[in-house]
C-alpha cells in the first residue's frame, strides 16, 4: 500500500473541496447555516490531513521494523522516528530532490528504498560513503584500509527466537554502536545482479567494494543475518529517504514493563 500517495490523494480531494466551500459555497449558504454534513467530513477534515501530510512528507516519518537484520540496534516491532530532511528535501511521491540539506556520514542508520524493488523500505547502517573502499573478510569490517575497532560485549540473547550471538561494540567516526556476528556463521555474498556489480570482488576470506560516486556501502547490525549490501549492492543516492533516530514505541516490551530502548539511538 502507497501510503504517502492516499495522503496526498486526501490532501488534493479534501482540499479542493474546502477552498471551494471557503469561496464559493459558503457565500451561498443562509447565514449561520450549518456546513453540509458531506462538506463535514471531508472539506472539515483538510486542515488535519495538510498538516500531517507536510510533516511525514517534510519532516518526520514513522517506520516499523520488520526484520531482525540490525538487531541489537533495534528490535523487531520497533516503532521508529526518521528525519526526512536529514539527506535533502524531496517531493512525495516522484522523490525529486528539490535541494540539499546534508549527506549521510559512516554510522548514520538510515531509511532507503530498497533498489531491486524501490516500492520496498529498507534499514541498515551506512558505513561505506562514496569513493570508499569497503572490505568485510573473516566478519571484520575495514574502511580505506582502516579496521573498524571491535570490542567483544559478550553474548546476546534474542528474545523473540532464543538465539544467542556473540555481541561486539563498534566505533565509526563518532557513532558507537552494537553488532551481532558469530564465528560459525555462513556467509553471503553478491547474489543479486545489481548495478555497479564490477566494482565488488569477492576473494579469498570475503569481500571487497570501491563505492561508486553517488552511492552508499549498507550493512546491518546483525551482521550474519543481513540481506545489505553484501548480497544486492549500493544504495544510490536518490533512493535515501532519511535518518532514523529514535524508538518511540515497541508494544511487546512496554506491555513486559521494559522501557529502558525507548529514546535516542547510534
Amino acid at each position: 500500500m502507497n501510503f504517502a500517495l492516499i495522503l496526498f490523494l486526501l490532501c488534493l480531494v479534501t482540499g479542493v473541496l474546502w477552498f471551494a466551500d471557503r469561496l464559493l459555497w459558503r457565500k451561498a449558504r443562509p447565514a449561520g447555516a450549518p456546513r453540509p454534513a458531506l462538506l463535514e467530513y471531508t472539506a472539515g477534515f483538510f486542515p488535519v490531513i495538510f498538516v500531517v501530510f507536510v510533516i511525514r512528507s517534510f519532516l518526520f516519518e514513522p517506520f516499523n521494523i520488520p526484520s531482525g537484520s540490525m538487531i541489537p540496534t533495534l528490535r523487531i516491532g520497533d516503532l521508529i522516528l526518521v528525519k526526512k530532511y536529514s539527506y535533502g528535501v524531496r517531493l512525495p511521491i516522484s522523490h525529486h530532490l528539490v535541494f540539499q540539506t546534508g549527506l549521510p556520514q559512516r554510522g548514520d542508520v538510515a531509511v532507503f528504498r530498497y533498489p531491486l524493488d524501490t516500492s520496498v523500505d529498507y534499514i541498515k547502517r551506512i558505513v561505506g560513503l562514496p569513493g570508499d573502499v569497503v572490505v568485510y573478510e573473516n566478519k571484520q569490517l575495514s574502511i580505506n584500509g582502516q579496521v573498524v575497532s571491535k570490542a567483544p560485549q559478550g553474548s546476546f540473547v534474542d528474545g523473540a527466537s532464543a538465539r544467542v550471538s556473540r555481541q561486539f561494540g563498534e566505533s565509526i567516526g563518532s557513532r558507537n554502536y552494537s553488532t551481532l556476528n558469530d564465528d560459525g556463521a555462513g556467509d553471503f555474498y553478491l547474489l543479486e545482479s545489481f548495478p555497479n556489480q564490477e566494482a565488488c570482488q569477492r576473494t579469498a576470506l570475503g569481500l571487497r567494494c570501491t563505492v561508486p560516486a553517488g552511492h552508499y556501502f549498507a550493512m546491518g547490525d546483525n551482521r550474519d543475518n543481513s540481506a545489505d549490501s553484501r548480497v544486492w549492492g549500493f544504495v544510490p543516492e536518490g533512493n535515501l529517504v532519511g535518518q532514523a533516530f529514535l524508538v518511540w514505541f515497541n508494544a511487546s516490551e512496554i506491555f513486559s514493563g521494559r522501557f529502558d530502548r525507548l529514546g535516542f539511538f547510534e
